[in-house]
C-alpha cells in the first residue's frame, strides 16, 4: 500500500478561500500518484460559511476529512491540535488564506524522500505588509540570539514534518507550544525552502497585534532564560547605582549644608524610573507564570464538536 501523507488546515473564517485552496491542493497531489493524501481541516469555530462549504468537499471527496471545533480555542492551540489528529507517514501544515501555496508541496515530499524528517518554507521576502514583515524579521533575530537552540529564521510553521517527528510531539503534551521552536528542539534535521509569500486576497487576516504578542512572547519565554536573568541583573546594577548616588548625595549635602539643594527632580525621576522597570520585570515575570500555570491546569487543548469523515 502507498505511503500516506497528511494535509493539516487550520481554518477559520475562511469561506472565501476554502474552494479555490482545495481546487489548488487536488491540482498538485493528484499528479503525485505514488502516494495516498487526506486533507485534515480543523476548523476553529467559524462564524461563516466556511463548515458548509467543508462539509460539501467531504461529501465530494473522502481524502476530506473535518473536525469542528465547540469553541475557538486560539491561533495557537487549534492548528497544534490539527497537526496533532492526522495519521500520515508525513504531515504537510499549511494555513488556509492562500498565503501558503500548495504548490510547493511537491518540492517538500521530494526532500523528505532524500531523507530530511522537517522540511520548511520560508520566507525572506513577502508581499504582505512591508512594516510587519520586516519586525518579524527582527523577531526572529533576537529570539534566535537569546534563545538556547538554533531557531529557523523566517519559518512560519508551513511546510512537512516526518510521523517520528510528530511522534516525538505527541509524546512532550504542550499544551501551548511554540512549534517552531520545539520541532528546532528535537534536533532533527531541517531543510529549508525559500518562498515569495503573496499578499491575501480574499477575507481578513486574523493576526492582530495581540496574536502576533502572544506569538512573540510565547517564542521566548519557551526557549530563553535570557529575559527573566537580564530582569534579575538591571535589578542588581540599578540598586547599585542607586546606592552610589545615594552616598554622593549624601556626601554632597554634608559638605554643604546650606548650598546643595537636592530639589525634587531627581525624586521624581528615581522613583518614575524604578516603578517602570519594576512593572516591565513583573511582567517579564508574568509571562514565565503563565506558561507554567497553563502546564498545570491540564486542560483539554481543544474540544470537537463533530468530525467527519473520520474512520471509528
Amino acid at each position: 500500500m502507498a505511503s500516506l501523507i497528511s494535509l493539516s488546515i487550520p481554518c477559520y473564517n475562511e469561506e472565501e478561500n476554502v474552494d479555490e485552496l482545495y481546487r489548488r491542493i487536488c491540482e498538485t497531489v493528484d499528479k503525485i500518484i505514488q502516494y495516498q493524501f487526506e486533507f485534515v481541516f480543523i476548523d476553529n469555530a467559524s462564524e461563516d460559511q466556511t463548515v458548509q462549504k467543508l462539509i460539501f468537499l467531504a461529501s465530494t471527496d473522502r481524502r476530506v476529512k473535518i473536525i469542528v471545533n465547540t469553541r475557538n480555542f486560539g491561533h495557537i492551540r487549534s492548528p497544534y491540535w490539527g497537526i496533532m489528529q492526522t495519521s500520515g507517514d508525513a504531515t504537510i501544515a499549511l494555513a488556509s488564506d492562500l498565503q501558503d501555496p500548495p504548490e510547493l508541496i511537491p518540492q517538500f515530499i521530494s526532500q523528505w524522500e532524500l531523507g530530511w524528517k522537517v522540511v520548511l518554507a520560508v520566507k525572506p521576502r513577502s508581499k504582505t505588509n512591508f512594516f510587519v514583515h520586516k519586525l518579524r524579521r527582527l523577531y526572529y533575530q533576537i529570539l534566535d540570539g537569546i534563545a538556547n537552540i538554533d531557531l529557523v529564521k523566517d519559518a512560519t510553521g508551513f511546510g512537512l514534518y516526518d510521523k517520528k517527528v510528530l511522534d516525538q510531539v505527541r509524546k512532550i503534551s504542550d499544551p501551548y507550544p511554540y512549534l517552531r521552536g520545539l520541532i528546532c528542539e528535537l534536533g532533527f534535521p531541517i531543510k529549508t525552502i525559500p518562498f515569495l509569500q503573496p499578499r491575501r486576497e480574499r477575507g481578513i487576516s486574523k493576526n492582530n497585534f495581540y496574536t502576533l504578542y502572544d506569538i512573540a512572547m510565547l517564542g521566548i519565554v519557551s526557549h530563553s532564560l535570557v529575559p527573566i536573568r537580564l530582569a534579575s541583573i538591571c535589578g542588581i546594577v540599578i540598586g547599585f547605582m542607586s546606592l552610589l548616588v545615594a552616598i554622593f548625595y549624601t556626601i554632597m549635602k554634608l559638605l554643604n549644608w546650606y548650598s546643595f539643594p537636592v530639589g525634587m527632580a531627581p525624586i521624581v525621576i528615581g522613583i518614575f524610573l524604578l516603578f517602570s522597570l519594576l512593572f516591565i520585570f513583573i511582567g517579564i515575570l508574568g509571562e514565565y507564570i503563565g506558561s507554567i500555570h497553563s502546564y498545570v491546569k491540564n486542560r483539554p487543548i481543544v474540544v470537537e464538536r463533530e468530525r467527519i469523515n473520520f474512520e471509528e
